[in-house]
């Protein structure tokens, strides 16, 4: 699984999401952006070392040659999390400037799945609208909200459930997800 990890709000998202394919046995090549790296020591009390630490391969931001690059690299998708409305705009556009938004653009001409965990609030129409076209090209769009049927306990538990739901999208299934079971009391009553 290809992870990219750019600088959007967030970034324990994509931590988590590595940490989920390392206890799922899913091998990860991660590509971090830099805004991504200034958010990670703003957001967390982890190095760029403990970030690239939980991958199984870290390619450089800039090495467009790398293996992810190119469609006969066998990934089973790609995941950017959190995902930036500046790389999500790339994406949309195929106009891209680097590894990350590259191995993005690979994944949709694979028609491989690409889920891409947009951080960003407010959207303005040009968001929703570069939204739509993703979603037109195969992408899906899974912010990372709050699912509060799991009932967090914390803001771990909230995060945890927000990729294992994403993780769900590549048929992976991750041990923290709460899944919905029904309506319980007299409202779920027949």
């Amino acid at each position: 699984m290809v992870v990219g990890v750019s600088g959007a709000s967030g970034v324990i998202h994509g931590v988590r999401a590595l940490d989920a394919l390392r206890e799922l046995g899913v091998e990860s090549h991660l590509v971090v952006t830099r805004a991504a790296l200034l958010t990670l020591s703003q957001e967390t009390d982890l190095t760029p070392d403990d970030l690239t630490g939980r991958a199984d391969v870290t390619h450089r931001l800039q090495d467009v040659g790398a293996s992810i690059a190119s469609g006969s690299f066998r990934a089973m998708g790609m995941i950017v999390a959190p995902c930036s409305v500046r790389t999500m705009s790339e994406i949309a556009t195929g106009v891209t400037s680097s590894l990350l938004t590259r191995a993005a653009d690979v994944t949709l001409k694979e028609r491989r799945p690409l889920v891409l965990m947009v951080r960003e609030t407010p959207l303005h129409l040009g968001h929703l609208r570069t939204m739509t076209a993703l979603a037109e090209m195969g992408a899906v769009i899974a912010p990372p909200m709050t699912a509060f049927y799991a009932q967090p306990q914390s803001l771990e538990e909230a995060v945890d459930q927000s990729v294992g739901r994403a993780l769900d999208l590549f048929g992976l299934d991750w041990r923290p997800v709460k899944r919905w079971t029904g309506l319980k009391g007299p409202a779920g009553e027949a």
